[in-house]
């Protein structure tokens, strides 16, 4: 029993220094004024950023739902795919990834200006130049590219171990491809879904490069508020804890509201 016990050593070392204690700190900050008195007007000065909060959930619902909408027929025709082929389209689904993420939204920025490679093609027949950047689209874009990937690779775990008798007894049974979906795939693939909810939904709700690279300075989430408290000229570190606090705490209620939905069911054939 001491040796499984000791193996745990690390692990617990590991959560305490970057888990507990940077957390224990942000609640420390949260709930205290420069001089070190406790108060809870951080929290409270939360109301004049409401409306930029609510922005940036509206903001990552959306680039979630886009991205489980493409990665949901991406995901299963990769998992349908011969072995060969799977492992070539995952290693393509990887390969944007490997590449500095401040880097893949330099390239969007390039693409998508006014004098863009977009808006050159384009041009080309008559059509723009279109203003594609500085705002809220370019914004969801930049999302959902970059996160795509958390979506896809999830869904795709859970949809390749799914036997493929299961869909033919279905196809059998008279369900067209609606149903199909409906009655089978998305009921077996619903830890996937709640997985590649969460790892889709938690950056985006809390990004600050895509919004300032793409969004303008027009679209500010709560990500570049939270940032510029801690580096920028309002340095503030006990309202940006706070402000980290809260979106922590929504997130986490968000989170857990979505896996009461998220359980696996039976399926109905």
């Amino acid at each position: 029993m001491k040796a499984p016990k000791a193996l745990a050593v690390p692990y617990v070392v590991w959560v305490l220094i970057f888990t507990v204690i940077p957390l224990g700190l942000v609640v420390g900050f949260a709930m205290t004024d420069p001089d070190g008195n406790l108060t809870l007007e951080n929290i409270f000065a939360m109301s004049d950023y409401m409306a930029v909060l609510f922005r940036s959930i509206l903001f990552a619902i959306i680039a979630t739902i886009i991205c489980l909408i493409i990665a949901f027929p991406a995901a299963y025709i990769i998992s349908r795919a011969s072995a060969i082929n799977q492992s070539t389209l995952v290693v393509l689904l990887m390969v944007p990834m490997w590449i500095n993420f401040l880097l893949r939204t330099y390239a969007w920025m390039t693409l998508l200006e006014q004098n863009g490679l977009i808006n050159k093609l384009l041009g080309l027949v008559g059509l723009g130049p279109y203003n594609l950047i500085n705002n809220s689209g370019a914004v969801i874009l930049g999302m959902v590219y970059n996160y795509l990937p958390f979506m896809i690779l999830p869904l795709y775990s859970v949809m390749v171990k799914i036997d493929h008798s299961i869909i033919e007894a279905a196809q059998d049974l008279g369900s067209n491809k609606a149903r199909l979906v409906r009655k089978v795939l998305l009921p077996l693939s619903m830890p996937g879904i709640s997985t590649g909810v969460i790892a889709v939904f938690v950056p985006s709700v809390s990004t600050f490069i895509i919004s300032r690279m793409l969004g303008g300075g027009t679209n500010d989430l709560i990500g570049d508020i939270i940032e510029m408290q801690f580096s920028g000229n309002s340095y503030n570190p006990h309202l940006g804890s706070a402000m980290a606090l809260v979106l922590m705490i929504i997130v986490i209620f968000m989170m857990s509201l979505f896996n009461q939905f998220g359980s696996e069911e039976d399926v109905p054939l």
